[in-house]
């Protein structure tokens, strides 16, 4: 026998009536969020300009710089400590542009992370941010809604609310409606004193808020069963969570794998740099106290060793992590996927299996009825006008209406709507003056609902029911054969990608009392409506991306196996094993895992057994990222490594349980988070290996002059102007750069591989051994030639932001020849190497500066030396390209 739907794929329809509510203005809600402010706490509020500003004075290398402008000024020299610590308020300027811009990004996540709120205004019903909820506002709420506002119940259906938030207590509690007229705008406002009269008339515990009975609904609660309208009494600190203190939705800042090998890394190298410090500043001063006296041998010991510190201090690693990852959550975002918990975007590009569901995900779930069947008759509504509906099928059209709501939320109500509004409009099968008298919706014992109707001629009920086909042959008591050639019939339409909803119908007697379930009527079977999804047309394409990158798609729906084939055909969807709920019960787990790695389609399953399957493929070694709407979608979405939740049709808490949030639900956007999610992780790569290569050469150059008693090269001054190219660097040309051309042609990245692997660092340092080498050859050289100490200095710095310029280019791309790479746009790099050769040119030419920063004036041949020594230190890398091409 077939299985039951799942809740989830029948969805609920609203079964409160909002026909006649109008709620707030758009005028008068933006009066009260300007007067009222945000529905949110304190505690969510984002960083200040002041606050960064302190963090950013707080930093090492800050606190560095200013040291070396203390030490110049205790030297005498005012002019080389007034342009250091001008130089310090750049970089700083440049560091808070990058801290807001990151913040920024963060507070546009924090709005799409805010808890959504199904609102009525100006007669319509919209869906916005919790945070935009405001005192007055008509709530719509339905099971997997988490409260945004202190509210009272104005009408409900079946409404329970879990408040464990509040009371501790995890049974959820009943609800009832306030004794207030809901009159559109004429309605008065429902006081805060008046829930206390009404909770006062309710049996509750006292100084506990909530409980059983009562008309209130508080914030951060969750509604776990029924429906209910409810008008915003508080919102903000005044709600009762607020109150107490609580925080609720901000973006989490936990540290991410990646964060916690590189503060690893970070620790490390501060020792090594710190302790070669100390080692450079007795060295320096005991080699030259003879010459310079004790006095200035150790201030002179003290800059050579503070140079030293801020060469080897990494502290661009964690700006480079948090710009990237907070940009690329801002990025995802823009494609419509919402970050909710920072680790998704590494885990995003070692994906290896992508479960999705079917309905509204790869397909567009605007839903259209194509077939009708009754007594073995089919109608294909597609091949004939409105007016030439045959007799014979009008009664199942019209109890199809009768089953829906007036003004339908549901895409399946919507389109039988428009069948009977376009088919039976010249007919009397359409009763919009009949009275409904009780609704009967939808449970997880029975997957049908129905609708009582009193007409204004008539001495009976009219009953409507409609539902999963196997319910509605319950109701109507089918016999074994009848339901053998019921499910013929369903699986024949099933084939054909047709989603399949049952009809039925009955009358009851006006002076008999209606009974307390669906199953007292006497139902009788009327027919079928045929309902086609089309599929996206992203979709096939989005799944050949996947397959090159070599990403399993993996499909779950509640449907029939025949509409689940039909499905997969249509998205090209790979060959494979159909596994149904049924089949995959009679399975342990052990056969399971057996199993699940041929099975590309899975019908006719429950959101409970969506569990199963994550953990089945976990224990696989798969990386999994799922798709879920639903609540009983929370485990499987907590479960898997990347949980992705449908923003649209899904559920507050679904969304609290999943990493990410598709915020249109498009099979598509999953995909283009997953390029990006590469793209992302391989942008770090890149500017790591730059940030390791450019160090070698920088302490390099700061600690061999001490080592071979040479005039110190590197002084603080130079050190700061290339932090002001390295810094912009590696925060903004390699985190907007383009992806790789094959980046999703290449197999999913293995999760256990470090950000610090030894082959990368091997290979960045290899990189600065080679910049070093250059750059101490043309000192070396230029001092053997007998050019002054200035010259000397001018030539090796020159040649050193010469390779520094190299190096950004050719750490671009792994693969890819600068010469190729400059064919990719990227603004920021062009602002930064043209920012660089303008200073550099300024520095060479003014007498002034030139005497800052301890130069010689250099000649047309000597640049020239210095563009071909520089050059030179990466040409071998770029060879290296050409060959892995070839």
């Amino acid at each position: 026998m077939m299985r039951l739907f799942r809740l989830r794929e029948t969805k609920m329809p609203p079964v409160i009536d909002i026909h006649n509510l109008r709620g707030l203005s758009a005028t008068e809600a933006a009066e009260r969020l300007r007067v009222e402010g945000f529905n949110e706490l304190p505690s969510s509020k984002p960083r200040s300009i002041f606050l960064i500003g302190w963090e950013v004075a707080r930093e090492p290398m800050f606190l560095l710089l200013v040291s070396c402008g203390v030490i110049y000024l205790a030297l005498g020299d005012t002019r080389e400590a007034l342009m250091l610590l001008g130089f310090v308020v750049v970089v700083m300027g440049i560091t808070l542009y990058q801290e807001r811009k990151t913040e920024r990004a963060l507070e546009a996540l924090r709005d799409l992370s805010s808890p959504r709120a199904s609102v009525i205004r100006d007669g319509q019903q919209t869906r916005i941010a919790g945070r935009g909820v405001v005192r007055g506002d008509l709530l719509l709420l339905r099971e997997g809604d988490r409260v945004p506002a202190d509210a009272i119940l104005l009408r409900t259906t079946n409404l329970s609310v879990d408040e464990s938030l509040l009371t501790g207590e995890s049974v959820p509690v009943q609800k009832l409606v306030a004794e207030v007229a809901a009159r559109g705008d004429a309605r008065p406002p429902v006081s805060l004193q008046r829930i206390g009269e009404l909770e006062g008339e309710c049996p509750r515990e006292s100084n506990r808020p909530g409980g059983d009975d009562t008309p209130s609904l508080f914030s951060g609660t969750l509604i776990v069963q029924g429906q209910g309208l409810a008008e915003v009494q508080a919102i903000g600190a005044q709600t009762e969570l607020g109150r107490i203190g609580k925080a609720l939705q901000k973006v989490e800042t936990e540290d991410t794998l990646l964060q916690t090998e590189t503060q690893r890394v970070v620790k490390r190298l501060a020792v090594m740099g710190l302790s070669l410090c100390a080692v450079v500043i007795v060295l320096f001063a005991l080699t030259h106290v003879a010459t310079l006296g004790l006095r200035k041998a150790w201030l002179d010991g003290l800059l050579a060793g503070i140079t030293l510190a801020m060469a080897m201090l990494p502290e661009e690693f964690p700006v480079v992590l948090t710009v990237f990852l907070a940009l690329g959550a801002w990025r995802i975002s823009r494609q419509q996927v919402l970050t909710r918990r920072v680790p998704a975007i590494e885990t995003l590009g070692a994906a290896t299996v992508l479960c999705t569901d079917k309905t509204g995900t790869l397909t567009c779930n605007r839903m259209t009825v194509s077939r009708l069947a009754v007594d073995g008759s089919s109608c294909d509504l597609g091949t004939i006008a409105p007016a030439a509906l045959p007799e014979m099928f009008h009664a199942l059209v019209e109890y199809g209406v009768l089953a829906s709501q007036r003004d339908p939320f549901d895409p399946m109500e919507k389109a039988i709507l428009h069948v009977g509004r376009n088919w039976l409009s010249h007919t009397e099968h359409l009763h919009d003056n009949w009275e409904l008298v009780r609704e009967y919706p939808l449970s997880r014992e029975l997957l049908a609902l129905s609708h009582v109707w009193k007409s204004r001629a008539g001495d009976a009920y009219v009953i409507a029911a409609k539902g999963a086909p196997e319910a509605i042959a319950d109701l109507c008591h089918f016999t074994p054969e009848q339901t053998r050639a019921f499910a013929t019939q369903i699986d024949a339409m099933a084939a054909d990608g047709l989603r399949v909803l049952g009809v039925a119908q009955a009358h009851f007697s006006l002076q008999g009392e209606l009974p307390g379930q669906q199953h007292d009527f006497p139902f009788e079977f009327i027919g079928l409506f045929g309902l086609a999804d089309p599929v996206r047309p992203t979709v096939p394409e989005a799944i050949r991306e996947c397959h090159a990158a070599g990403i399993r798609v993996v499909m779950i729906t509640g449907d029939y196996p025949g509409t689940a084939r039909y499905i997969a055909r249509q998205i090209s969807l790979p060959p494979g094993e159909l596994l149904t709920g049924a089949e995959l019960n009679a399975l342990d787990n052990n056969a399971l895992r057996n199993r699940i790695g041929r099975v590309n389609v899975f019908a006719r399953v429950v959101p409970e057994q969506k569990l199963r399957i994550v953990e089945a493929l976990k224990a696989n070694g798969e990386i999994v990222a799922m798709t879920g709407d639903g609540v009983n979608d929370a485990p499987a979405l907590k479960a898997a490594n990347i949980g992705i939740a449908m923003g649209g049709r899904g559920t507050d808490v679904a969304r609290e349980s999943a990493s990410l949030v598709l915020l249109n639900d498009d099979f598509d956007s999953i995909v283009k988070a997953i390029r990006l999610g590469r793209r992302i992780f391989d942008n770090i790569r890149k500017a790591i290996a730059y940030i390791f290569a450019i160090h070698v050469p920088i302490a390099g150059m700061s600690l061999l002059p001490v080592l071979m008693g040479w005039p110190l090269i590197l002084l603080p001054v130079h050190i700061l102007f290339l932090e002001l190219i390295i810094d912009p660097a590696c925060s903004t040309i390699f985190e907007a750069e383009q992806e790789e051309s094959d980046i999703m042609h290449r197999p999913p990245r293995d999760p256990r591989e470090p950000l610090f692997s030894r082959r990368n660092v091997l290979f960045s340092v290899l990189q600065g051994i080679c910049v070093l080498s250059i750059v101490v050859a043309v000192f070396t050289i230029a001092r053997h030639l007998n050019r002054s100490e200035n010259e000397s200095r001018a030539l090796a710095y020159t040649t050193l932001i010469v390779a520094n310029l190299g190096l950004i280019l050719t750490n671009r791309s792994r693969t890819r020849t600068i010469l190729a790479t400059l064919r990719t746009p990227n603004a920021a790099l062009w602002w930064v190497l043209g920012g660089a050769t303008v200073f550099l040119s300024v520095v060479l030419a003014v007498p002034e500066l030139r005497e800052i920063f301890k130069f010689a004036p250099l000649h047309a041949s000597d640049i020239a030396i210095c563009l071909a020594a520089g050059a030179l230190g990466i040409v071998g890398f770029e060879v290296a390209k050409r060959f892995r091409q070839a």
